[in-house]
């Protein structure tokens, strides 16, 4: 016989006490699922990246650099008379295609010391078929300052091919942009000076003014104090305690650890190009009916081809007469009710209906012109 371990308990307090345990795990549960670190869903003033551009000239190429010497010719030149040969432009013209003239791209972060290194990204700029094989020569990368703050250099990786020859061609991904992984070393630091600091700035990726005012309130909740507030939509701004002073980076790697509730706008987003829905959780739908149907229209047409007997008297031709077939089908449609309070009942509810991914897009902006749809619609 088994034990009764509520005896002596009366029933209606333990079926409370029962009742206020399943709401205290629903509450954490709920808690637990809609938290974010700050750091996942929000940037530090300050912490950034910075574009960095440059010319190069991309050399050992088999016979599928540039013919235009635009771009290329008078600059390998230049080169060339730098490193002690003396050479005249005209004269490279129609002597070498193993050259490309690329534009070299790369992002440093700031406080990056030099030394360090990143990747970078080649891309032509003339008519080379493609850097397969190529080794991009030192490159200067600048910033917007005109400043020098990294030099690129090593062999271009496009990660594809291109092969063929007359009237075949096979292409595998983009043959003309290739990358360098850790091809560029720093040569010069962007500097923050953030120990100095005694307020600092914390940038929301998506803005929100709820999920701003709650990132505002965890990080008070943290400090035990009123050290931030919510400037706006993507902004909160945050005084650094006398604790953390000269301490900048440690206050805010502890900052970046705080969970924060995110809340988010109900939103549809429809590329109608591509057939692409993406409905966010947030979305909801009054009850609406709606049918669902699909035309079929197939054309076909066919040449039938008349020619004149033998012996058949002069000025007899051969006519060709086309034959065109029209075939018009139509899908039987039922008029029938979709309703649901969540994203998960409405999409099951359109995928009973056999909806695909495209006739969802004049569905969906149906709905939201009748009212039924709440959330935003947004058409790229």
């Amino acid at each position: 016989m088994k034990k009764n371990i509520y005896r002596g308990y009366p029933w209606l307090v333990v079926q409370g006490f029962l009742v206020v345990l399943f709401s205290i795990v629903t509450m954490m549960v709920a808690h637990t699922a809609y938290a974010e670190r700050i750091k996942d869903i929000a940037s530090f003033s300050g912490l950034r990246e910075n574009e960095l551009v440059g010319y190069g000239i991309v050399v050992g190429l088999n016979g599928t650099g540039d013919k235009d010497g635009t771009y290329i010719f008078q600059p390998f030149a230049n080169m060339l008379s730098k490193m002690g040969i003396t050479v005249n432009a005209a004269d490279i013209k129609g002597k070498t295609k193993n050259i490309a003239a690329v534009i070299v791209t790369a992002r440093i972060q700031t406080m990056l010391k030099p030394g360090s290194k990143v990747d970078v990204q080649v891309s032509s700029i003339g008519d080379a078929k493609t850097l397969q094989g190529g080794t991009l020569i030192m490159t200067p990368l600048k910033g917007p300052d005109n400043n020098v703050y990294a030099v690129a250099q090593g062999p271009v990786s496009i990660g594809g091919f291109l092969a063929g020859g007359a009237g075949a061609q096979s292409i595998k991904n983009h043959p003309n942009v290739g990358t360098i992984p850790n091809g560029a070393i720093v040569e010069r630091e962007v500097p923050v000076y953030l120990n100095k600091k005694d307020r600092i700035d914390i940038n929301l990726v998506m803005q929100d003014l709820t999920t701003s005012r709650h990132t505002a309130e965890a990080i008070n909740a943290f400090l035990k104090g009123e050290y931030a507030k919510a400037e706006g939509p993507s902004n909160i701004s945050v005084k650094v305690p006398d604790s953390y002073a000269n301490r900048v980076v440690d206050f805010m790697a502890a900052l970046e650890t705080i969970e924060v509730k995110v809340d988010s706008a109900a939103k549809v987003v429809v590329n109608e190009r591509t057939g692409t829905v993406v409905i966010g959780e947030n979305v909801k739908i009054s009850p609406v009916a709606l049918s669902h149907g699909g035309l079929t229209i197939q054309i076909k047409t066919e040449a039938q081809v008349s020619q004149p007997q033998p012996l058949s008297p002069a000025g007899a031709q051969t006519v060709v007469v086309p034959q065109t077939e029209l075939k018009v089908e139509e899908k039987k449609a039922a008029l029938t009710e979709v309703k649901g309070a969540t994203i998960g009942q409405l999409v099951k509810a359109l995928n009973a209906l056999g909806v695909t991914p495209k006739d969802m897009v004049a569905i969906l902006q149906a709905i939201k012109a009748s009212g039924s749809l709440k959330g935003e619609l947004v058409i790229m």
